[in-house]
């Protein structure tokens, strides 16, 4: 079978690369810190801002997948080489460029955001994930690369660390019966990609011709608020319904002048104001994926916190 490689092994990374083992593809998944090669699939330790290097290790590669995730306040400054070494690498490779992308782009939505929506973002984040998007596709229409891009709303799943999720880093004081803070309005609507579908997308997008040049939804179940997802989680765990607050934005603020990320959150408040949420109608329509049913998604996400408490 064709290989496949993966850049990163966060989450998003390693979950994408044993979708690809189980479809039967020969996987290996490039990262600075490397890994211990097996169960089908293979690690090497490689520098996604490194052309050179990274066009070396996906050599024969049908499809090159970017799930690299820098740190959240450093965006602006380490993804355009990243983002330039993997275009690199796609064009002398020959493989098909799928990247692991997000909401930001679009900025303050009006509705439910799709995959033409304007990309009306402000904010350094906005700004950055959209320009990378713009030099692919431009170098997709100049004939170099081949690419496309999945965009996913906030995750939730058993394979998310608590540091990457807005419901998973509140699994502790719900199993602890605390109050869980959130950010922004805990009771506007919002959207939520179970990251197994989110690593099914990307493999097909790697796989079917009919995503080049174009960028593609996640498909997420119907949406759900901070307090209700929270509500649904503890259920599951066993536990009793949450207190859900959610944390003032001057204390955000305060918090921000000495903690970079906390920084950053406070620069896309609109993201938490306000309903925030995808429409992946068109992935469904075209490749027949959808998103797996919230209840089955919240029982696994809390098997999982109960089991490691």
């Amino acid at each position: 079978m064709a290989l496949h490689v993966v850049v990163g092994k966060g989450p998003v990374g390693l979950t994408t690369a044993r979708e690809l083992r189980d479809r039967g593809y020969e996987v290996r998944v490039l990262s600075r810190g490397g890994g211990t090669s097996g169960e089908g699939i293979e690690h090497r330790r490689v520098d996604a801002a490194d052309a050179g290097a990274l066009a070396a290790a996906a050599h024969g590669a049908a499809a090159l997948y970017n799930a690299v995730n820098p740190a959240y306040h450093r965006w602006a400054t380490d993804w355009p080489p990243v983002a330039a070494a993997l275009l690199v690498a796609a064009e002398r490779t020959g493989a098909v460029l799928v990247t692991m992308a997000n909401l930001y782009p679009y900025g303050r939505p009006s509705g439910p955001m799709a995959p033409d929506s304007p990309l009306s973002a402000t904010d350094t984040k906005g700004l950055v994930r959209a320009r990378m998007w713009a030099d692919a596709l431009a170098a997709h229409e100049a004939g170099r690369v081949r690419v496309t891009e999945a965009r996913a709303a906030d995750f939730v799943g058993p394979q998310v660390p608590p540091a990457q999720s807005h419901l998973t880093r509140q699994l502790t004081a719900l199993r602890r019966q605390r109050t869980a803070w959130v950010v922004g309005n805990p009771d506007v609507p919002r959207s939520w990609a179970y990251l197994p579908d989110v690593a099914a997308t990307l493999a097909t997008l790697g796989t079917d011709e009919r995503a080049l040049g174009r960028v593609w939804h996640v498909p997420s179940a119907p949406p759900r608020s901070q307090r209700e997802a929270l509500t649904d989680l503890a259920a599951a765990m066993g536990v009793p319904a949450p207190t859900v607050r959610g944390i003032p934005w001057p204390v955000l603020r305060a918090v921000g002048l000495a903690v970079p990320m906390m920084r950053e959150v406070v620069a896309i408040r609109h993201q938490f104001d306000q309903e925030y949420v995808i429409d992946g109608s068109a992935t469904t329509a075209t490749f027949g994926l959808r998103a797996t049913g919230w209840d089955e998604a919240v029982a696994a996400t809390a098997q999982a916190a109960v089991a490691a408490a």
